[in-house]
């Protein structure tokens, strides 16, 4: 509850200890769409009992990051102020311009900062410096910008050290359990979709001149499902889990590598390929491994692996390659059919 005396800034109190509630939260944000309207409100927050020269943190109104910061500076007095990202995360809001320089000078100034503290400083978190002008915050605000460390964690010695960060707390680590957390959210996502691709596979593989026949439907299908699940795996869980190991720098070809390699275990391996048309296995070749590169392609928005300028070039250069794969995995579907029902 936001409380403030007659004349004075308003903020809400708050505490550093997650509640069972926001657990359960942070699992949500983890693995769906939970997390694009998992959001608390712009404004000012006191942890503990700020006074006029506690410090200022900023953060994003994305609930887990404002959490993770809050959790970080258990039993430290200081103000959060949160600017309104669109319950986007830092480092996403600072490429796209909602956590930056007009956003946190018209949160400085609606919260009115300058008379909630003495000191004219405030700690942004590293990751959102692309989107901020340092200057001109100072200029229209007259609060000067620290940076603080990559890692929430590290704040505590960051504060400790007078608030300078070491060249540790400066680097960008996107380790393996960093990439643990955030692939149930890419797998989750696919998921959602397959069984849309199950649905359309069990009827691809039963239709015929006097329409869908359940038993053709299951005995062509079943291989499809188990290929689609594989490639749902390789470009959503194992191709950002082995990010760094995939001996290529562009995450489409990243993604194909993989599919390409569960599909062949799954086709040759599983013997799923055994009996399978040569139509319907050449299609099977180019569109699961294209899938799983797209499916990795979208995994680019959760790394510190490359830029928004990057992302974007990346797709216009790999969209003719999805737009290809697409176009010819269905014309040999449709010779497969053909051929199939005994018109070619």
């Amino acid at each position: 509850m936001a409380i403030s005396l007659v004349g004075a800034p308003r903020f809400t109190p708050v505490s550093s200890e997650w509640s069972d509630r926001d657990r359960w939260g942070a699992v949500r944000a983890r693995v769906g769409n939970f997390r694009m309207g998992y959001r608390v409100e712009p404004g000012l927050y006191a942890l503990g009992n700020p006074d006029m020269d506690s410090p200022v943190f900023a953060s994003a109104n994305y609930k887990l990051s404002f959490d993770t910061l809050r959790r970080a500076l258990k039993d430290a007095a200081c103000w959060i102020l949160v600017l309104d990202t669109k319950a986007i995360n830092v480092w996403c809001a600072a490429g796209r311009g909602t956590f930056g320089t007009e956003e946190l000078v018209e949160r400085i100034q609606k919260s009115r900062l300058d008379e909630v503290v003495r000191h004219r400083a405030i700690v942004l978190p590293q990751l959102g410096a692309p989107g901020v002008q340092a200057h001109v915050v100072e200029k229209q605000t007259g609060f000067h910008i620290r940076f603080g460390p990559v890692d929430a964690k590290d704040i505590p010695a960051y504060i400790a050290a007078g608030f300078k960060a070491t060249p540790a707390m400066r680097r960008v680590r996107f380790s393996l359990r960093d990439r643990l957390i955030l692939a149930p959210m890419e797998l989750g996502q696919s998921l959602m979709r397959y069984p849309a691709f199950v649905l359309a596979a069990f009827l691809l593989a039963g239709v015929g001149p006097r329409g869908v026949i359940f038993g053709e439907a299951w005995t062509g299908g079943w291989p499809l499902f188990i290929l689609g699940l594989g490639s749902v795996l390789a470009g959503s869980f194992l191709a950002p889990v082995m990010l760094p190991f995939i001996p290529v720098r562009a995450f489409t070809a990243k993604g194909w590598i993989l599919g390409a390699a569960v599909n062949a275990v799954l086709l040759h391996g599983a013997r799923l390929a055994a009996g399978m048309d040569p139509f319907l296995l050449a299609a099977c070749w180019l569109f699961f491994p294209a899938a799983s590169a797209y499916m990795m392609l979208n995994f680019t928005g959760s790394t510190t692996f490359t830029s928004p300028s990057g992302v974007r070039k990346e797709i216009r250069i790999s969209l003719p390659f999805f737009i290809a794969s697409l176009a010819l995995a269905a014309a040999a579907l449709v010779l497969w059919k053909l051929k199939q029902w005994s018109l070619l």
